[in-house]
């Protein structure tokens, strides 16, 4: 129920506090808050003080707010992806230990991949997928292994919806490319994030055989082996699609399409 001069609820206002942290950011002062999160200043206050009463925010000194253990809890406890990392850990593992480079686990979230979980060594090349982070899926070789094994009609209405902000990549192309990636049954994609790695991703199928996740690894141009890297990936995402369906192993993961 909206109860405010701009229509918002209160939950929209809840949702935009929080929501106001930037990635990588857990501090912020009140005033910043306020702005960033679009309320005036004496309604962020006010909020702000309600979730730091329920220990979802944390008021420190000089007026400054941070993100409250509270919610950390309650996300990793009840979150519908804590089967799905469960599943995938142990495999994961495997591999960085063969490779000795980033494996990520990630899900389709709207038109972006949502990066669950990662894995990284000292030494290992830059990737820029991060735990909670997102990235658009025609960059991110995660999101076209996840968009490419969609039904027809969402990979449609991606495509009509698309543009890239540089304008290097033109919906017939993306097109194109999610084909091939289908056909081939991974992603690849060489030098687009950053230029000297090359990100490889296949598909996690749940029971129904519906694309759940997408399993991959980043790793130095250099050392590209696509003959070994491709049969390693599926026989791992195999083996978490495997766990999934075992009742016995993990609870249940419902992905966002069974929802």
């Amino acid at each position: 129920m909206a109860n405010s001069g701009t229509g918002d609820s209160v939950v929209d206002r809840v949702v935009r506090v929080i929501a106001a942290f930037p990635e990588g950011v857990t501090v912020l002062q009140l005033s910043e808050l306020a702005d960033r999160a679009g309320l005036p200043l004496s309604t962020a206050h006010r909020l702000v003080r309600q979730l730091a009463g329920h220990g979802l925010l944390e008021l420190g000194s000089g007026g400054s707010v941070r993100l409250g253990l509270r919610l950390w809890e309650l996300v990793n406890r009840n979150s519908p992806t804590l089967a799905l990392r469960q599943a995938a850990m142990p495999f994961m593992e495997d591999i960085q230990q063969v490779l000795n480079q980033n494996v990520n686990l990630a899900v389709l979230e709207g038109w972006e991949a949502l990066f669950v979980e990662r894995l990284s060594r000292r030494g290992s090349v830059a990737n820029r997928a991060q735990i909670a982070g997102r990235m658009p899926v025609h960059v991110s070789s995660a999101g076209l292994a996840l968009m490419a094994n969609q039904p027809p009609a969402v990979q449609a209405d991606y495509v009509q919806q698309f543009r890239d902000p540089d304008g290097k990549v033109q919906p017939e192309a993306l097109r194109t490319l999610l084909q091939e990636t289908a056909g081939h049954g991974f992603a690849q994609l060489a030098g687009v994030v950053d230029p000297d790695t090359w990100g490889i991703a296949v598909p996690v199928r749940d029971a129904r055989n519906r694309t759940v996740a997408a399993l991959g690894v980043v790793v130095p141009l250099q050392e590209m082996r696509l003959q070994a890297l491709v049969p390693a990936l599926q026989t791992a995402a195999r083996g978490i699609g495997r766990q999934l369906q075992d009742p016995r192993a993990t609870p249940a993961f419902h992905s966002a399409e069974s929802l």
